[in-house]
């Protein structure tokens, strides 16, 4: 693999023009993770004929069964495009199998403990390294969960993140059954016959899931669970986040509701943390659901500009169309 990073091997797998965006592709090979086979591959979104006027870095994250086209779509839409065409500079991960992204030697057992502390801050220094400015993050469901390990491990801080924006994610929601022991240890040996979850088969999204993530949210949620991994506790590390993070919920969301995700970043210090929710009664035109919280033509019109103004000031408008913002 040829390199164009000082930091690990990373090559330019593709460099195109897409309408009026351009779109460069890297794959990386950090080689900082117990398997050092694994790959990740960055999309970079600019606009054509200002590729040396690029604006401030935001790496966006995807959740579970998903990849790179939850952000931008094959005809040029998206928030990823929205942001690019707003001035920022746009940068799409994929995560280990997902999309573009090889699945790596030990795929089955890839966690969310890997993504935080191995694959994040290297896609950080990466993106670093190519603008010289310090990314703002934002992630989707477990996409906002894995950057929520991040910052509570401390393998994320002020010099790999300017602020975060955390969309639909939460890890308090309750599973009762799984505070039954034998419930969970059955549980758990009828998972580990699998190598994957299936996306199409759940339809849930275009992609598979390793089992490994699966056994790991059973542990945070068994009994004597945590939000953490062997070495150290997540949930009570965010209580140390020292950057600006927005937690965004909608109130149509069965999978992750609005009540978990608020409690999620209330573990955030309270000078540092803010709160949006996405409801009729807050003034917006929709509950949202999931995934409509941001990607639909409703959020193009009331949530995306909401986006763009968090990334700019890392605060929100107390009323832009009549939309409730709670500083926590």
């Amino acid at each position: 693999m040829q390199s164009s990073s000082d930091l690990f091997p990373v090559a330019l797998m593709s460099a195109e023009l897409r309408g009026d965006l351009t779109e460069d592709v890297y794959r990386l090979k950090p080689g900082n993770s117990p398997d050092a086979s694994v790959e990740l591959v960055l999309t970079r979104l600019g606009r054509f004929g200002q590729e040396d006027e690029r604006g401030v870095p935001v790496i966006l994250v995807h959740g579970s069964f998903s990849n790179r086209r939850f952000w931008y779509s094959p005809k040029g839409l998206g928030l990823g495009p929205y942001l690019t065409r707003a001035g920022f500079d746009v940068w799409i991960v994929e995560m280990r199998g997902h999309g573009l992204s090889p699945r790596n030697q030990h795929y089955r057992r890839n966690r969310v403990a890997d993504y935080a502390r191995y694959d994040l801050p290297a896609i950080a220094a990466f993106v670093r390294e190519q603008c010289g400015q310090v990314p703002h993050w934002l992630g989707h469901s477990l996409g906002g969960t894995t950057l929520a390990a991040a910052l509570g491990g401390h393998y994320l801080g002020n010099g790999d993140a300017a602020s975060v924006a955390l969309f639909g994610s939460q890890i308090s929601r309750n599973y009762w059954p799984l505070k039954v022991p034998p419930v969970e240890w059955s549980g758990r040996l009828l998972l580990k016959r699998f190598e994957v979850l299936s996306g199409s088969w759940l339809k849930r999204g275009p992609e598979d899931e390793p089992i490994g993530l699966a056994l790991e949210s059973m542990r945070w949620h068994g009994l004597f669970g945590r939000f953490g991994d062997a070495e150290r506790d997540w949930w009570a590390g965010l209580a140390d986040v020292r950057v600006p993070v927005l937690a965004v919920a909608a109130a149509g969301d069965l999978q992750d509701p609005v009540w978990a995700c608020r409690k999620l970043v209330e573990q955030v210090p309270e000078e540092n943390r803010h709160f949006l929710r996405l409801a009729r009664d807050a003034g917006f035109s929709d509950d949202f659901g999931h995934i409509e919280m941001l990607v639909s033509k409703v959020a193009e019109r009331e949530v995306w500009p909401l986006v763009a103004h968090w990334l700019g000031h890392q605060s929100l408008p107390v009323a832009v169309q009549g939309a409730e913002v709670v500083t926590l």
